[in-house]
């Protein structure tokens, strides 16, 4: 399978899905949108993976690039590309699939425990989830759920945590594809956001959760491989 990311800062990046990736035997590629690296024809990849940021999708007059990048995620979608989404990405993809994004009431930044609803049951790409995990999260903003998209888990700080659509698009609020490292460059270059909120851990509470990275890790590739099911079933 060719997967192919867009990744918007140098601080968020595919981390364990190149991991499971190069594991499987799988080729990853990426465009660095901050660097205005142009983006492969729809035919070079077979799934498309969108990475966080801390800028919204509304931020098309200080973001060049994000006009062109919404462009290009509404053709994959079209196309029948899987695609999936995290963080701004899945926002990116709610966005252009009808949705719309805004401020959440609360920022959720931290590991905070997420449940899934009643329609994740009949998922094809979210059926082997636990019904409750502690994912990472670090956004300010959510989205309404489009037509046609199934809700497929929900906090307490955040009514729409993750969705699928046509059973090849997949968006998620959190991160499951963080390291410790990764978790550490987030707190580096984002770290005015830890303030006192309802949602919002301190430094220390973040940082040093080994066995709560292993655990979204070990989900993330639940999900990847039911992606990599579906790319096994149209091409068989």
């Amino acid at each position: 399978m060719r997967i192919h990311c867009l990744q918007h800062v140098p601080f968020e990046a595919p981390e364990e899905i190149s991991v499971w990736a190069g594991n499987k035997g799988h080729t990853v590629t990426t465009t660095l949108l901050y660097e205005s690296q142009s983006l492969p024809a729809l035919e070079d990849f077979d799934m498309l993976v969108i990475m966080g940021g801390p800028m919204g999708v509304y931020d098309e007059a200080s973001i060049p690039w994000l006009k062109r990048e919404k462009i290009f995620i509404h053709d994959a979608i079209t196309t029948g590309k899987l695609t999936l989404g995290i963080c701004l990405g899945a926002q990116l993809i709610a966005e252009q699939i009808g949705g719309e994004v805004y401020r959440n009431k609360w920022k959720e930044i931290g590991w905070f425990p997420v449940k899934l609803t009643e329609e994740a049951k009949g998922s094809a790409l979210f059926k082997g989830f636990p019904e409750q995990f502690v994912p990472f999260h670090w956004h300010g903003d959510t989205f309404s759920l489009p037509a046609g998209a199934k809700r497929i888990a929900f906090s307490l700080g955040c009514a729409n945590q993750c969705f699928e659509f046509r059973d090849t698009v997949a968006g998620l609020q959190f991160h499951l594809e963080v390291n410790e490292q990764s978790i550490q460059r987030i707190m580096e270059h984002c770290g005015e956001e830890i303030e006192p909120g309802e949602y919002i851990q301190s430094a220390a509470e973040m940082a040093g959760q080994p066995e709560k990275v292993r655990a979204s890790n070990g989900i993330l590739f639940t999900l990847l491989e039911a992606m990599e099911d579906k790319h096994l079933s149209r091409t068989q």
